[in-house]
């Protein structure tokens, strides 16, 4: 059994990693479901809401990036905490 495998007991599905999963997965959801978007109106400095929805979520993407990149980091750390704990 290699090191990165999870122990006996230990939960694989965690609801960090859930989180992370949704922030993950919600720019997809929003960019593919075209209908909710698929309009002029309203128009923000001229712009159409079509255009300016899409580059919004350029910059909402990037954040939730950031979030789960956080996240990751914060769980790998516990984990490896937890598995020095219980090695000693």
């Amino acid at each position: 059994m290699s090191n990165d495998s999870p122990g006996v007991g230990e939960a694989v599905v965690t609801p960090v990693r859930v989180v992370i999963g949704l922030c993950l997965v919600a720019p997809f959801v929003a960019m593919l479901w075209v209908g909710s978007y698929a309009k002029t109106d309203p128009t923000l400095i001229g712009v159409p809401f079509f255009y300016w929805y899409q580059m919004l979520w350029v910059i909402v993407s990037t954040v939730l990036t950031v979030i789960a990149y956080r996240l990751w980091q914060r769980d790998q750390r516990a984990r490896a905490a937890r598995k020095e704990g219980a090695a000693e």
